[in-house]
């Protein structure tokens, strides 16, 4: 029978380095109120890495994807599937996985972007392994990658100081041991006000609004609910008890929704990963980031069963359960 192992994880931050200090002194001189202990406080988060300006996803991406090569040990000419995850594509088309396979110096396999904003690479990630199982492919980069201040209004307090920007990229490959054990992916249309940015090109004109968009509170609920019924249900489908799991790598968007997520699960708070005070929120970039530094610091190891997790706009959400 034919699996999906990861074999390498990268990632990549802008140098660019932004505190919770020096945000709100630039946000008080917009006549925005905000601190460290307010921001720290509510979300975890203690700074946050920002591209500057003409810096792209694509970029971002390829910087991941060249990293989590030489991590697996491979070189960029066997891959034969490329899927990237952002919302925050260069272009409307081509795709930003084409742009990072032109960069990597490479052509002839499978090149396409996943839009599902947090869940981004939880989707991607289920997509390749399906891809790779149905012998499509043998060896896939699945990054997610996002510059998230391009869509932020810097006068909106409640979502601006949340996000950051950021790559991270996994390799996977076919293989007879058994890797990626379970998978499940999720969404409710009726809930796509509560996150959004609902802007668009249209006629060579930005039709409605182009910023990030949020109602926190609902956010939470949505979230705390969705995530903790999906790791109940891709355990069970892994035939896997909660208990059993090594290691919670859930969406960096909150540690307070981490933490609530963790006690409805019984997941001890030192089995879950938290890299969100060091990168805030990078959307579709956050798991793999998250996977990516708990691996390298040795936390993660090779044999260690790994719940990942996503949550975001459209509504969506899903769950990957996977053998290192």
């Amino acid at each position: 029978m034919l699996y999906t192992k990861i074999i390498g994880t990268g990632g990549y931050l802008p140098p660019r380095i932004v505190s919770n200090n020096d945000l709100a002194a630039q946000l008080a001189e917009q006549g925005l109120e905000t601190s460290d202990q307010w921001i720290t406080e509510r979300t975890g988060i203690r700074q946050r890495h920002l591209a500057e300006r003409g810096v792209t996803s694509s970029q971002l991406a390829t910087q991941a994807a060249r990293r989590a090569l030489s991590d697996a040990g491979i070189e960029a000419s066997d891959i034969d599937l490329i899927i990237v995850a952002t919302s925050t594509p260069d272009h409307i088309f081509p795709s930003t996985a084409c742009l990072v396979q032109n960069e990597l110096g490479i052509s002839g396999g499978a090149a396409f972007d996943v839009q599902a904003v947090c869940s981004g690479f939880v989707y991607a990630l289920t997509t390749a392994d399906a891809l790779i199982k149905a012998g499509v492919a043998s060896k896939a980069l699945v990054i997610g990658a996002e510059v998230f201040s391009t869509i932020l209004d810097w006068n909106d307090r409640g979502t601006c100081v949340l996000f950051g920007d950021g790559a991270g990229a996994v390799v996977l490959s076919a293989s007879s041991e058994p890797g990626i054990l379970a998978a499940q992916l999720k969404a409710d249309g009726s809930q796509n006000g509560i996150l959004c940015t609902a802007g668009n090109v249209s006629y060579g004109e930005v039709v409605g609004d182009p910023f990030l968009r949020m109602d926190g509170q609902a956010v939470f609920k949505f979230a705390v609910n969705a995530l903790t019924q999906s790791a109940q249900d891709v355990a069970s489908k892994a035939q896997i008890d909660l208990s059993e799991i090594d290691w919670m790598v859930p969406h960096q968007a909150n540690v307070r929704i981490i933490n609530f997520i963790g006690r409805k699960l019984g997941m001890p708070t030192d089995k879950i990963v938290i890299t969100l005070d060091k990168h805030a929120n990078t959307s579709a970039a956050s798991v793999p980031l998250a996977l990516d530094a708990a691996r390298k610091d040795g936390r993660i190891k090779a044999g260690d069963t790994v719940l990942m997790q996503g949550v975001g706009g459209g509504f969506t959400w899903g769950s990957v359960l996977a053998r290192m």
